[in-house]
């Protein structure tokens, strides 16, 4: 049974859901006990933006990271989400502890949180580096949990 993370962004339509690919390819070819899913906290507000940003299609296609044929529309957090998850990542507090304060308030000191622009910020081929690099940093501070906890079990 993998453990999970959840990412959230405001859209779930671009930063979210390019963490949850980089992150589960990433997680896969490290081995690691985890998989991550994704999230937005205004999903909707914007109307039908389609399934995902081709800022994200193109990257993860750029990356040789594979995406699903059909795409799923955006998601919205719910409290199951919440609960459910292990860790859950807001790509930018800025932009999101306040959405958190607002829907979920119990939350929003619980969760983790980045410094991700979105794309009135930053472009796309600044702001997907960085949130890589957030990843793989994640990614190695989860696996060195696993070892450790590894070796816990193993002493008792």
């Amino acid at each position: 049974m993998h453990k999970k993370v959840i990412f959230v962004c405001s859209a779930n339509f671009y930063r979210s859901r390019y963490a949850e690919h980089y992150f589960n390819w990433l997680a896969g070819r490290e081995n690691l006990g985890w998989r991550a899913d994704s999230r937005g906290l205004m999903v909707g507000t914007w109307g039908n933006i389609g399934a995902i940003s081709h800022h994200t299609a193109d990257a993860l296609k750029q990356r040789g990271i594979p995406l699903e044929q059909e795409p799923r529309d955006p998601k919205a957090l719910t409290l199951a989400d919440l609960t459910e998850a292990d860790l859950v990542v807001a790509v930018k507090e800025a932009e999101h502890r306040a959405m958190m304060a607002a829907q979920f308030p119990l939350w929003k000191d619980r969760i983790e949180y980045w410094h991700v622009d979105d794309l009135d910020c930053a472009e796309a081929h600044e702001a997907l580096p960085f949130l890589e690099q957030q990843i793989h940093a994640l990614v190695e501070r989860l696996r060195t949990a696993e070892r450790r906890d590894g070796r816990s079990r193993q002493a008792g």
